[in-house]
């Protein structure tokens, strides 16, 4: 069994986190372990009518963001990679900064430190200095930054295929094997 972690922010870019758990909830070799945090809790809210209960189902365990004590706050906790989606400004400073004061960010840094993989889809838009420096920071520690931006050489027909297909390529960066398109060349 692998273990992958989820964290949910406040970003805009619900539609992401909800595709994600329901692609990984298929998976059986997986057990994912999420937080959600207490903007992300609104986002979901605002952007797909949902509660974070909703999503209980679609998760093996559900961890408080505040609880700082947590399991997944400490490295001796093998997990296989790690996925924030979407990914705040806030949440990408913090960890490009180290500043761990709720467990999204502790987990990631935890992942930055045990050389584990992370993905951190950064939903912002335009970027100016400082989070581009964020990014470079968290690219240099070994952090993936992955703005989720559709791709078009599939030929989407809807909007649900451009999210597939963003959020499979994600998964894809942690080694999570899964199908969807792939470029095949002209």
């Amino acid at each position: 069994m692998r273990r992958i972690v989820v964290g949910i922010t406040g970003a805009t870019g619900s539609i992401y986190a909800l595709r994600l758990l329901k692609i990984l909830s298929t998976l059986s070799d997986i057990e994912v372990h999420l937080i959600v945090s207490s903007s992300g809790i609104l986002t979901l809210n605002n952007e797909l009518s949902i509660k974070i209960n909703d999503l209980h189902s679609l998760v093996s365990i559900v961890h408080n963001v505040k609880n700082i004590g947590d399991v997944l706050a400490s490295g001796s906790f093998r997990i296989d990679g790690m996925l924030i989606v979407p990914c705040s400004i806030r949440t990408l400073s913090a960890i490009a900064n180290g500043l761990s004061d709720n467990l999204i960010v502790r987990a990631a840094d935890v992942s930055l430190k045990e050389r584990r993989r992370i993905v951190l889809m950064v939903r912002e838009s335009p970027f100016n200095l400082i989070h581009l420096r964020n990014m470079i920071s968290v690219t240099e520690m070994g952090g993936i930054i992955f703005p989720p931006m559709p791709a078009f050489y599939h030929q989407p027909s809807s909007i649900e295929e451009m999210v597939d297909h963003t959020v499979i390529h994600a998964m894809r960066l942690l080694n999570l094997d899964v199908s969807g398109p792939v470029w095949k060349g002209i």
